[in-house]
């Protein structure tokens, strides 16, 4: 069994606790949409993709009609996973989705901001994770921020919404221990 150096660095950083972003941060998120990798923070917010799921999404498993993405990793619960895309972000979703097209890129996220990644332009965790940094420098947001505090947000955001805590654990990949719900209830 052979773990990725991403993999490793990314299930390091998510034994650390993780933060919420404040209201004012959120805000800042939106009115930025245009710069550089924000709108993939946002999507991540109100997804609850882990940080590395983020760029392993097939474009092929983005369904613009029904308006879900399928994907997921780490673990069964986490794999080949539908979520739903959440009506904030589908504009950012058909975006990238048609940039991705027209570089004719397999996958939904495809990194081409910086010429050391010609040749390998999917977004790693490395990758993402050198560029949440920048954002979240360049906007002045907590600098205590990391990568899997958005799926925090997201679950944050469902409970705050009174999502069925079933479902949010469905969408984040996560297993569900108790019988009744996992073995004799369908959430759709």
């Amino acid at each position: 069994f052979n773990i990725s150096d991403d993999t490793i660095k990314e299930m390091n950083d998510a034994k650390r606790g993780h933060i919420i972003f404040t209201k004012d941060e959120m805000d800042k998120l939106w009115k930025n949409i245009d710069k550089p990798y924000v709108p993939i923070i946002l999507m991540q917010c109100y997804s609850g993709w882990r940080p590395q799921e983020l760029g392993l999404i097939l474009l092929e498993n983005v369904d613009l009609k029904n308006w879900t993405f399928c994907g997921g990793m780490k673990t069964d619960a986490g794999t080949n996973r539908t979520i739903p895309i959440h009506p904030k972000i589908k504009n950012i979703v058909r975006d990238l989705y048609e940039k991705s097209e027209k570089l004719q890129s397999k996958y939904l996220i495809t990194c081409t901001d910086m010429t050391t990644h010609r040749n390998n332009p999917v977004l790693t965790y490395d990758k993402y994770n050198k560029r949440f940094k920048s954002v979240v420098q360049q906007l002045g947001l907590n600098p205590e921020h990391r990568p899997h505090d958005p799926r925090k947000q997201f679950a944050s955001m469902a409970k705050e919404a009174s999502v069925d805590p079933y479902a949010v654990k469905l969408i984040m990949g996560h297993s569900i221990v108790d019988i009744t719900e996992k073995v004799y209830t369908d959430v759709s």
